[in-house]
């Protein structure tokens, strides 16, 4: 272990915490604006670069798919390289990718450095959250969590907007040349102020976990982003999904055999973590949904611009940024139970508000749902993830990291695929307008059912005490 390896136990006092978190959220901050910038921007690149929309729908595709397909390595990773020349490569592949977007001639050079832009982004999230365990005592990790939480609504908030004003007063290229600088500043005080914090344990490099893990998370995240365009019951949906889970089950059994796993399932066994990890699945889905679903029905069935489509959820993504910082603190003080009882029962409520909507509900009424329902999302996303971190040990925080993130992963594309099928399915073309929103009306009523559920999870949900026997039951499996 270098002079700068610090254990991850403790507070280190030598660390100086405000210079890296800066790093670590303007890096998280470019890497999320840049999963939300490119959407209002398609139809342009579309027109310049004269593609049809299977094909530029790959520039979204295949970022979630690198990117899920990256964070599961990421343990593997940090355990292997020091925390500097990790993140340092992370960001420089980011940045590299950037620069290739913003000066692409074509498509192929445009989709080369959204696949790198990706790859980066996939390392840095979970990179940075098992930084933050690591440097902050367990008391103070809710803060530090939450001004993460803040950066993560935050870029969303203004990504679809900015980049209707952008693409409609400049080139597409600018959305590109304007992240470049602040990717490259992040480098270069990355480069004097981030200290090692992550031990090194040198894992062996196994070839067949890496393979299986693209295989399985890669198979899966593709079915699923496909699936509500295409349908469930399509080949390419169902090969991909068999694909994806035939490789993930070996994947898993894989890791239990290996005396060091690229990734720990074993975990799980700690009750917590898992409890914590699915409401947080059952969130990220509850509010992906929304995304996708109030945006379609605004505009395709109201007829509303994609500009004032993005101003009424603006609202919301607003107060889950601001407020995750309080109820980062709030956690500090109070742990995560009441406050995720509390922010599920908000989402249940605001979330079967919207299964009551009809040709006349204005975006007023909309904006205002939806902002509490996002005041519930805040109140659960980031207490619950920290609560199901803080019951690991340190040596398993990596794990915990790239696992949480990769469930997310997963439970996003299920949210973006299933309120569409639902939506699709359960509308009445004969109807016309209303017959369509029928549909939106029923997706939110799944969307309500899954809030239930999560909501009856919460009520398990208790302020962790690390579990002894549980780090010793792991260590002895893995001997």
């Amino acid at each position: 272990m270098g002079n700068n390896d610090i254990p991850g136990t403790g507070e280190p006092e030598s660390i100086q915490k405000v210079p890296i978190m800066i790093v670590l959220i303007s890096g998280a901050f470019v890497a999320i604006l840049n999963q939300t910038l490119l959407g209002t921007a398609i139809p342009h690149i579309m027109e310049d670069l004269q593609l049809d929309a299977a094909t530029a729908q790959w520039l979204q595709s295949i970022f979630m798919l690198v990117n899920g397909i990256m964070i599961p390595v990421t343990a593997f990773l940090i355990e292997r390289f020091t925390t500097r020349a990790l993140f340092l490569t992370a960001i420089g592949t980011f940045t590299v990718g950037t620069l290739l977007c913003a000066v692409s001639p074509n498509f192929s050079f445009l989709l080369s450095g959204r696949i790198l832009q990706a790859a980066g982004a996939g390392i840095i999230m979970p990179l940075m959250q098992t930084i933050v365990m690591l440097i902050f005592p367990v008391e103070k990790r809710g803060t530090a969590m939450g001004f993460f939480g803040l950066v993560i609504a935050f870029a969303p908030a203004i990504g679809p907007t900015l980049s209707g004003w952008i693409v409609e007063n400049y080139p597409w290229r600018t959305l590109f040349f304007i992240m470049l600088p602040i990717a490259i500043i992040d480098i270069l005080i990355a480069y004097f102020v981030l200290k090692n914090v992550t031990k090194r344990t040198f894992p062996k490099l196994d070839v067949s976990s890496i393979i299986l893990s693209t295989l399985g998370f890669g198979g899966l995240l593709y079915g699923f982003s496909i699936a509500g365009s295409t349908g469930w019951s399509s080949v390419p949906v169902v090969v991909s999904l068999l694909v994806g889970l035939v490789s993930l089950v070996i994947f898993i059994r894989r890791q239990f055999q290996l005396k060091q796993p690229m990734l720990e399932f074993r975990i799980f066994k700690y009750r917590m973590f898992t409890l914590t990890t699915a409401l947080g699945m059952v969130t990220f889905m509850a509010m992906i949904g929304a995304a996708v679903v109030l945006p379609m029905y605004v505009q395709n069935m109201l007829g509303y611009t994609a500009f004032e489509s993005g101003l009424m959820l603006m609202p919301g993504a607003i107060i889950m940024g601001l407020m995750n910082p309080v109820t980062g603190r709030l956690f500090d003080r109070f742990g995560a139970r009441y406050l995720s009882i509390i922010g599920l029962s908000l989402i249940v409520i605001t979330t079967f508000m919207l299964t009551v909507l009809t040709v006349e509900t204005s975006l007023t009424y909309l904006a205002i749902v939806h902002a509490f329902r996002m005041l519930g999302v805040a109140m659960v996303m980031m207490p619950v993830t920290t609560a199901g971190l803080n019951d690991l040990p340190p040596d398993m925080i990596p794990h915990g990291t790239a696992l949480n993130n990769t469930m997310r992963q997963v439970s996003g594309a299920v949210g973006t695929a299933l309120p569409i099928t639902i939506m699709s399915t359960a509308a009445i073309p004969e109807e016309g307008i209303s017959g369509m929103i029928h549909g939106v009306n029923v997706s939110f009523i799944f969307a309500g059912v899954t809030a239930i559920i999560g909501l009856i999870i919460s009520f398990f949900i208790r302020t962790p005490v690390r579990e002894k026997e549980g780090e010793e039951q792991i260590r002895s499996w893995r001997k």
